[in-house]
C-alpha cells in the first residue's frame, strides 16, 4: 500500500470519527504537510467520497471544513447492504410493516440475550468495554467515552458508522429497537440517545448510567 492510499484512508477514518474538519486540523493530526493534505483533500473530493463547505466567522479567506458524503461512508464496512434492504421491501410487501416490526422486535431481543452472555457480570465499565468490543466486532465503530473523570458509573456509547446504515435510513424504527436492545443488556442503566446519524449527526450517541 502506497504513503498516498494510507494517508487518505487515514483522512476519511479521521472524518468518519470527528464529523467534520479543516485541512489544518487534518495536518495536525495525521502528521502531515497542509500542502499534502490538500493535494490528497483535492483527489478525495473528485472522487466524491468527501465534500466541504464554508465555515461560518472569521475575516479574510473563508476557510473550508470537509466530512464525508454518503459515498464515502460506504467506503467502511457493512455487514448486510443491498441484500438486507431487499429482503426487507420484500417481508413488507408480504406481511406488512406491523408484522415487520414484531420481527425486528424479536431480532432485537435475541441479540440482546447474546450480548448479555458474552457481556458476563462485572462492573459497568467492564461491561459497556465488552459491548464496545462486539459492536465494532460486527462492523460499527463504536467507541466508549468517560462522562466525567470523578463519575466512574456514566458513560457515553459513540458509533460513528453504522453497520445497518442502509436498513435505518429506510427503515428507522430498528434505532428505537437498538436503544430497547442495550436496555436489556444492561439492565441496571438507564439509558437515553443523545445522537443520531438518521438526524444527519455524525455519530449515534448514548448515555449510559447507572440507576440508583
Amino acid at each position: 500500500m502506497s504513503h498516498s492510499t494510507s494517508t487518505k484512508e487515514d483522512i476519511l477514518r479521521y472524518l468518519l470519527t470527528e464529523g467534520q474538519a479543516s485541512a489544518i486540523a487534518l495536518a495536525e493530526a495525521l502528521a502531515v504537510s497542509p500542502q499534502a493534505i490538500r493535494r490528497h483533500l483535492k483527489d478525495l473530493e473528485n472522487d466524491q467520497l468527501i465534500e466541504h463547505q464554508a465555515s461560518q466567522g472569521g475575516l479574510g479567506r473563508p476557510q473550508f471544513v470537509y466530512q464525508l458524503s454518503k459515498q464515502g461512508r460506504e467506503k467502511f464496512p457493512q455487514r448486510y447492504g443491498d441484500f438486507a434492504l431487499s429482503f426487507i421491501d420484500s417481508l413488507v410487501e408480504t406481511v406488512g410493516e406491523e408484522q415487520l416490526g414484531e420481527v425486528f422486535k424479536k431480532q432485537w431481543q435475541r441479540k440482546a440475550e447474546e450480548y448479555r452472555q458474552q457481556i458476563g457480570r462485572g462492573s459497568l465499565a467492564k461491561r459497556v468495554e465488552k459491548l464496545v468490543e462486539l459492536r465494532r466486532q460486527e462492523g460499527y465503530m463504536a467507541e466508549l467515552h468517560a462522562f466525567s473523570v470523578n463519575d466512574p458509573n456514566k458513560f457515553i456509547l459513540a458509533e460513528h458508522h453504522c453497520a445497518i446504515a442502509d436498513v435505518a435510513e429506510s427503515y428507522p424504527t430498528v434505532c428505537g429497537h437498538e436503544l430497547e436492545m442495550f436496555a436489556t443488556v444492561l439492565p441496571d442503566c438507564a439509558i437515553e440517545r443523545t445522537h443520531w446519524l438518521n438526524d444527519g449527526e455524525h455519530n449515534c450517541g448514548y448515555l449510559i448510567q447507572l440507576k440508583f
